[in-house]
Parts: structure tokens; C-alpha cells; sequence
């Protein structure tokens, strides 16, 4: 039996997908590939839905069934290898949750990260003593100093991204109130606007806040971030959040809806411009 984790790469999810189209294009059943592999179909579909890790000896097996030719099997072969390494933040995962495992992999991956925000700066732009502050706020269940002390680590490990090579587009609308809402001292609010106004500097990073003055708006049911991918195989895909775990939403209705909800907040929302000089001012008031 292949072996289970809690969360897959986004390398095996790629290549999960890529096993079931190449099933479909050979025109056989999950029950058939099953018999070939002497195991159940929902092993099989388990594979192909990145349930579990790529078995090698089944994988070169799908691939002779299928037809694939010596020199894309050993390619194939070699991208499910790298997939089934464990990926960096796995090294947190006594205190990792399983899954958000998934949104670390998924925002290592995309080429467009873009997120609403009602009630705390997100993690991606957050400074080490705001984050700490937010941490210890909702710790619940997980309070030991050295726990919270490896979810900061693990937070600013993550930001490394927006400024690699190939770093995504990060394009953020938050709500006022996340300006607001005092995380520790003043000092801490001070640092952590001050790094908002240098991360919006970066070509890649938009920042957008929704006044109160501009009214409701149709995201105000929940924190949600958005993921765009360059690989064909990945649609975009939605993260919700709730106290408890997290939702990973892929249908197109429900994508598209979240869209929608996005670029309306994103023209409703003061321009990045005017989002400067807001968070200029908020400074100097602190």
C-alpha cells in the first residue's frame, strides 16, 4: 500500500493529475488499473488524487500500461521522486497543523497569491513581534513558549518567497480593522506598518485597504486567499479558513464567485497609492 501523509506536495498533486489524464487518454478504468497493480481502484484513485505518495514500482507500472514510452516513464520517474521528498516546512510538523501543510505547498507554488483580510495583518507580511502577539492570542491548546516560538520561525521562513527569483504576485486587500486592532505595544504596531510600507515598494506586492468610511462589502463573510499557478495541471484554488482546519475549494463556481468577490473589494478598496498615505498616517499616530 502507498504510503499516507498529511498533506501533499503541490508536486504531487501535479503529477496525480497527470497519472489520471494519462489512465483516461489510455481509455482505461480505475478498476483496471487497479488489476494491474493487484491492489483496490481506490488505491488508484487515491494516487491520482494525491492522497497518497507516488510508489514507484506502481507508478513505472501505470506508465508501461499506459503506453508511455522507456524515456517519459524515466522522466516521470524522476519528477515523483522529487515530488515525494518532504518539503521544508515539514520540519515543523509537530507543530505544523496538517491542514495548513497544504497552503505552505501551495503558496511556495503560485504564481498569484491574491488574499482578503478582515482581522490581522497576513502572515506573508507580518513582522516577528506582531506575529508572535497573534500567535499567543490564539494559541489554544498550544501555549509553550518553544511552540509558539517555532510557528514565528515557520511564519518568517515563509516570507522568503516574495523575494526569490521567481516570486509570486502578492495582491492583498485588508480591512481597516486590521490597522486598528492593536497586536502588543505601540512599538509593535509601529514596526509592523512600517513594514507593510516597505513591502509595498516591491513590484510584486500590492496592498490595498478597505476604509470604513467605504462601507460593507461582499467579502466581509471571511478571511480567504486566492492561488493562480503557471502549471496547467493546477486550477486556481481557494483557501478558507475556520477556527478549527480549512477548506480547499477547486470547483469553478466556486472559484469564479470568489473572484468575482475579489475584484469588487479590489475596486471598492483605496487604490495602492492612497493605501500609502493611510498607512502613513496611521504611523504617526501610534
Amino acid at each position: 500500500m502507498s504510503e499516507p501523509r498529511s498533506a501533499p506536495t503541490v508536486g504531487q498533486v501535479v503529477l496525480g493529475r497527470r497519472l489520471l489524464d494519462l489512465r483516461e487518454r489510455a481509455g482505461l478504468k480505475r478498476e483496471e488499473a487497479a488489476r494491474i497493480l493487484r491492489v483496490a481502484p481506490a488505491t488508484v484513485r487515491r494516487m491520482e488524487m494525491a492522497e497518497v505518495s507516488l510508489k514507484i514500482p506502481y507508478l513505472q507500472l501505470l506508465l508501461k500500461a499506459y503506453g508511455i514510452t522507456d524515456e517519459e516513464a524515466d522522466g516521470f520517474v524522476r519528477l515523483a521522486e522529487e515530488a515525494n521528498r518532504p518539503g521544508w516546512w515539514q520540519r515543523f510538523h509537530d507543530v505544523l497543523p496538517g491542514w495548513f501543510s497544504m497552503h505552505v505547498s501551495l503558496e511556495g507554488a503560485a504564481a498569484l497569491i491574491r488574499q482578503y483580510e478582515p482581522h490581522f495583518v497576513p502572515g506573508l507580511l507580518q513582522t516577528e513581534d506582531y506575529a508572535r502577539g497573534v500567535l499567543r492570542s490564539g494559541a489554544i491548546g498550544q501555549t509553550r513558549p518553544e511552540d509558539i516560538e517555532r510557528l514565528v520561525d515557520l511564519r518568517i521562513q515563509r516570507q522568503s518567497l516574495l523575494t526569490r527569483e521567481d516570486a509570486p504576485r502578492l495582491w492583498v486587500v485588508m480591512d481597516e480593522t486590521v490597522l486598528r486592532r492593536p497586536v502588543g505595544a505601540a512599538e509593535v504596531m509601529r514596526g509592523q506598518i512600517d513594514r507593510l510600507l516597505e513591502a509595498a515598494k516591491l513590484p510584486n506586492i500590492t496592498l490595498q485597504v478597505a476604509p470604513f468610511a467605504n462601507g460593507p462589502h461582499p467579502g466581509t463573510y471571511g478571511p480567504f486567499v486566492l492561488f493562480r499557478f503557471a502549471m496547467p495541471e493546477l486550477p486556481d484554488m481557494v483557501y478558507s479558513e475556520y477556527l478549527t482546519g480549512a477548506v480547499y475549494l477547486d470547483a469553478r463556481t466556486e472559484v469564479a464567485t470568489h473572484l468575482e468577490v475579489m475584484d469588487r473589494m479590489a475596486a471598492q478598496a483605496a487604490t495602492a497609492h492612497r493605501t500609502k498615505e493611510i498607512l502613513r498616517d496611521l504611523r504617526k499616530e501610534l
